[in-house]
């Protein structure tokens, strides 16, 4: 009888095991990507699969609190530049957190545009990201520091898209980002005169709902 109710986790428990297992997976993920398997996530959390179910439903649920984590930070981190003396350099800092960001975490690029996103969550962090990031880049603007065209949704996408020129040197060359980072922000600050020919996009598009939600 005593074994049958020890089997039976606390609420404390069950709060630690949570814990471990995001920051497990977490860990995981950032390392090995969005393939990286449940059961090596359990191992690295010290528990069994079955804890792992008794979380999260499927790994999709999983890699979807581990975004809305990283999500929420670089909301804060845009929010909290928000009332920095120097709209250049704030939006300077904030790029770079997004890119350190993403370097960092092998999976985040891999599965922004995934099951994911079907997570009403997740969905509604990258949107609160993007008008972060359009606070910013508005602050920046009537500084005249950027470019009078540039977006808020531009500097997001522009985050990831740094992202993805390094990646094939990141493994030998860990800090090559900040050389394409460089480039980028020297675009956008610098103006040519000449208006972009193509319109900016109205939101990110990767956090489209799909063809089966109302629009």
């Amino acid at each position: 009888m005593t074994g049958t109710t020890s089997a039976v986790p606390s609420r404390s428990d069950a709060v630690r095991n949570r814990r471990l297992l995001l920051d497990a997976a977490a860990e995981a993920f950032a390392e090995c990507g969005a393939e990286v398997s449940i059961g090596e996530i359990a191992q690295r959390a010290g528990v069994g699969k079955g804890t792992v179910f008794r979380h999260f439903s499927s790994k999709e649920e999983l890699l979807a609190a581990i975004m809305l984590g990283m999500l929420d930070e670089l909301v804060d981190t845009a929010t909290a530049l928000l009332t920095a003396d120097d709209p250049g350099l704030a939006l300077r800092e904030f790029m770079t957190a997004g890119v350190e960001t993403f370097v960092r975490d092998r999976a985040f690029c891999e599965v922004i545009g995934r099951p994911s996103l079907q997570n009403a969550q997740v969905r509604d962090a990258i949107d609160r990201l993007c008008e972060a990031a359009e606070a910013l880049t508005d602050r920046a603007r009537q500084q005249g520091v950027v470019r009078p065209d540039l977006t808020g949704t531009d500097v997001a996408l522009l985050l990831a898209g740094i992202q993805h020129t390094a990646a094939p040197l990141l493994t030998i060359e860990p800090q090559a980002w900040r050389r394409y980072l460089e480039l980028i922000l020297d675009g956008i600050t610098t103006s040519t005169g000449r208006s972009l020919p193509h319109p900016p996009p109205r939101r990110l598009p990767l956090a489209n709902p799909g063809p089966d939600r109302e629009r």
